[in-house]
């Protein structure tokens, strides 16, 4: 099967044109050193079936960062049939550098002048027969975002298959330059207007970071007053379904097995299910700024910030993408050169909010405050990830010192298509689904066990399992104001946080609306907060500790990624926990 590799600078929208061309909703974001792994995906093109590689954006190939050298491998030790360069066309002038480096690879190569529709905004125009005859490569315009100019790509792919052998002409810098200045008409005056002015305002000195966190907490009144109604709608089908079509069918079953089913999966999946349309609708959102290029202004404006603690305006933005998922925010610091920077960032990331805790968090602030009272707590709980972030790296600054300048790229505001904003819907809906199938069923499936038996012992009680293990505990989480249910919850928890919910509503035997009922009844508003404290604070799950132990190959980093946080939670947990009831006791 022969091999294309997708190949260019970040911010050219090399992951766009790999979900446009494959379907396979690779992750895109406007930032640079989002792609850090090799996606890949298989692609008919004519009458064959070729592997489409998407490689990391990067600047250089003689560079030293993880993307750089994962490229330059790549490029070295695997058999490539055809590189598709992609270019930015209204910044085509710094990345010429980096492409006459690829053309002296002499593979053969496809070169795509992407965001035309940007360049043609700006008055900037290609002659595509003059680049081609001066470049000697077949050259393709198109916009990746808009699917202008994608039906005649995968012909151009195909043709450049075939006629490979004629497309390893090699070029000085001087030389591309050359035909680039031959082939391009760009105004005297062109400039992103709109960008310009928009940053005049957001880039404020004094007023950015002040809209950036008002814009957050518009964010999450927008969360709660369009996905609430969605979420309690969500609940009721649910329960309804289990009261009109599998209690019927489970009538005449076992009543282990019954309550297995029942009482276990159902209630766990049910619950934490319910819970998806505010999920989706956050990350929707986020992934409009996202995608408007805000988030890497956030970076930009917390970077004099983050200098002082250690970090810079790159660790932000790793900690931003850890909203998503831990895992690949861990895997993003690769593109970090200097290793103690990476690892104080490593650190810090397992603090964002990610979408796991996010359901936890939901559940109880929907449960326990009012809808006025709900987006100032979970903007609270941002706030403090981000302070968390801060202190590790104020406590851990000495051990792990940052040794790199920071650079990053400036991408115009764009405003994302309808699509993108569905795929990142559907990636939030399968991540889901994805992590059901592996962990929320075990661990409801553990979790009904623990609270079931010894046999003939009532549910979910002291003499359960589930209630020795968190009487056991309790000396160690009452000063906190968690219970023993919670204590259960938390313990698996550790596994992934998606449990947390469906454990309790399998430790308490309900759903939905009764789960809610219930858990109001037996905890404060105090508790929960001290609770929600914990579980933002309190160790990775395992995926997360894997991926730091994978990244840096060190036994005495990971212990240090569990213990710290573990240690933190509890005693911010405890402090926060017994000042409150001294005040509202």
């Amino acid at each position: 099967m022969k091999r294309v590799a997708l190949l260019g600078m970040p911010n050219t929208g090399k992951s766009t044109l790999f979900n446009r061309l494959t379907g396979s909703h690779a992750k895109v974001g406007n930032w640079p050193g989002l792609t850090v792994e090799l996606l890949n995906a298989r692609l008919i093109v004519g009458d064959q079936v070729v592997r489409l590689v998407d490689l990391p954006g990067i600047y250089d190939l003689n560079g030293y960062s993880g993307d750089e050298k994962v490229v330059t491998h790549f490029l070295d030790t695997q058999a490539t049939d055809l590189v598709i360069f992609v270019l930015n066309t209204s910044q085509y002038e710094r990345q010429l550098h980096l492409l006459s480096q690829v053309m002296a690879k002499g593979i053969p190569m496809l070169v795509v002048m992407n965001m035309v529709d940007e360049a043609s905004a700006m008055g900037i125009s290609v002659d595509v027969d003059v680049l081609r005859e001066k470049l000697q490569h077949p050259v393709h315009l198109l916009s990746a975002k808009y699917g202008q100019g994608m039906e005649r790509l995968l012909p151009a792919v195909r043709q450049a298959l075939v006629h490979s052998e004629n497309l390893t002409h090699t070029a000085s810098l001087s030389d591309v330059e050359s035909a680039f200045q031959a082939a391009m008409r760009v105004p005297a005056q062109a400039s992103h207007a709109l960008t310009e002015k928009l940053d005049n305002v957001l880039l404020h000195p004094i007023l950015g970071l002040p809209i950036f966190f008002a814009v957050m907490l518009l964010l999450f009144q927008g969360v709660f007053a369009i996905g609430k109604p969605l979420q309690d709608g969500t609940a009721w089908l649910l329960t309804e379904f289990r009261t009109l079509a599998l209690d019927p069918l489970g009538a005449h079953l076992p009543v282990m097995l019954q309550g297995l089913l029942l009482d276990g999966v159902y209630n766990g999946l049910s619950t934490v299910a319910s819970f998806v349309p505010l999920i989706v609708l956050f990350f929707l959102f986020m992934g409009i700024v996202e995608d408007t290029g805000y988030l890497s202004r956030a970076a930009f404006l917390m970077d004099a910030l983050m200098a002082k603690f250690g970090l810079d305006g790159r660790s932000f933005v790793m900690l931003l993408m850890g909203f998503g998922c831990n895992v690949p925010a861990l895997m993003g610091t690769r593109v970090i050169r200097s290793k103690g920077l990476r690892y104080l960032t490593m650190l810090t990331i397992p603090f964002s909010l990610c979408s796991a805790r996010m359901q936890v968090f939901v559940f109880f602030i929907a449960a326990l405050f009012t809808a006025e009272q709900a987006p100032w707590v979970l903007f609270s709980l941002y706030v403090m990830s981000i302070a968390m972030s801060i202190l590790t790296s104020l406590i851990f600054k000495q051990a792990y010192v940052n040794n790199d300048a920071f650079v990053l790229e400036m991408p115009p505001y764009r405003f994302p298509t309808v699509r993108q904003m569905a795929i990142t819907g559907w990636q939030e809906v399968r991540h889901f689904l994805h992590r059901a199938t592996r962990f929320i069923v075990i661990g409801v499936v553990m979790i009904w066990i623990l609270t079931n038996f010894p046999l003939g012992v009532q549910p979910g009680s002291i003499d359960s399992w589930a209630g020795q293990i968190g009487n056991w505990l309790q000396p160690l989480f009452s000063p906190i104001g968690i219970n023993a249910e919670l204590t259960i919850a938390l313990l698996f928890g550790f596994i992934a946080k998606e449990i947390v919910i469906g454990s309790l509503a399998v430790i308490y035997g309900q759903e939905g609306g009764a789960l809610v009922q219930t858990i109001t009844q037996h905890i404060t508003w105090i508790q929960a907060y001290s609770f929600m404290l914990f579980v933002l604070i309190y160790t990775p799950c395992v995926s997360a500790i894997a991926a730091i132990r994978n990244e840096t190959k060190s036994l005495k980093f990971t212990a240090l990624s569990i213990a710290w946080p573990l240690l933190a939670a509890w005693v911010i947990s405890f402090a926060f926990y017994q000042v409150t009831m001294a005040f509202f006791r």
